[in-house]
């Protein structure tokens, strides 16, 4: 199997994180975890969040820099990806880029963390109104067929139905899982907090907002009901200035479901942000979960 989106993964982290971010990001998604062993592994520079019990004091003064230690996981873990898939998944981010591309390469880097990290990657995605499932697995094969696949089927279907996706969760994988649920504001609408509740209370649950264009510019595109929005509207500021309320309104709302369901949630507006903001997604879930 040719290795093409996994390539982009890396080539992505290295174009857009220094080495030190790169280690910043490793080191963000090993402290998720609840449960750690201690098997010392190395040493990294302390980033806000870490526990302070962790800092290698003798180390930070030979080096000048404060230093932790990091630990080895007593376990495998199982990482799930629920990407949204359907017609809205062709439309742009605020950034201009295709939102699905930007999903891909979000979930691309989660499950390449999840590889060097040595844990198994599983996805999960609606085709034509039926759950298509991967199983968890090792390997960065597996994360290129994951990958491949979402992109071929991504816009099969005119609506997804994120609570459907969770449901199937619910009922039929068991065992303990850190979720990272990949959608944009008309899925996070659709979760509903008894729903997300159930699940959050018994896997670590991580949602990623793929953000939607604005309504201006000289032309813009409904890919939902396949017709250019008129002019007139792309020029009005009023309607601009609603628009913008309405999504941030709607998002705060969502925000504080999560927030009462200890479930931590970024926005990705492009490509180039995507390591940056699955850092500060990590900080916030183990800061949301230490406390």
């Amino acid at each position: 199997m040719k290795m093409s989106y996994i390539t982009k993964i890396k080539a992505n982290i290295s174009i857009y994180a220094s080495k030190k971010t790169s280690n910043i990001l490793d080191g963000a998604y090993k402290s998720i975890y609840k449960g750690r062993s201690m098997n010392f592994e190395d040493l990294r520079e302390y980033v806000i969040g870490d526990n302070i019990k962790d800092i290698d004091w003798k180390a930070s003064a030979r080096s000048g820099n404060v230093l932790i230690k990091q630990y080895i996981a007593e376990k495998k873990h199982n990482i799930m990806l629920v990407m949204d898939t359907g017609k809205k998944m062709m439309a742009d981010t605020k950034e201009e880029e295709a939102k699905k591309d930007v999903a891909i390469a979000t979930a691309g880097t989660i499950a390449y963390l999840a590889n060097k990290n040595g844990d198994y990657v599983g996805a999960i995605y609606n085709k034509n109104e039926e759950i298509k499932f991967f199983p968890f697995k090792e390997g960065l094969f597996n994360i290129e067929r994951i990958l491949s696949n979402y992109d071929s089927d991504a816009d099969c279907e005119d609506t997804n139905n994120i609570e459907k996706m969770i449901d199937y969760i619910k009922k039929n994988i068991k065992r303990k899982m850190i979720i990272f649920i990949i959608t944009d504001l008309q899925g996070i609408d659709a979760i509903k907090e008894k729903q997300i509740k159930d699940i959050s209370g018994m896997h670590d649950v991580m949602v990623i907002n793929i953000s939607d264009a604005d309504m201006t510019g000289e032309s813009a595109y409904d890919v939902e009901n396949n017709i250019y929005i008129p002019r007139l509207f792309l020029q009005d500021k009023k309607l601009h200035e609603l628009e913008e309320k309405t999504k941030n309104d709607l998002y705060k709302k969502k925000k504080k479901m999560f927030e009462r369901t200890r479930v931590s949630t970024i926005t990705v507006d492009s490509e180039k942000e995507i390591t940056s903001q699955i850092i500060k997604l990590l900080e916030r879930h183990r800061n949301a979960n230490i406390r």
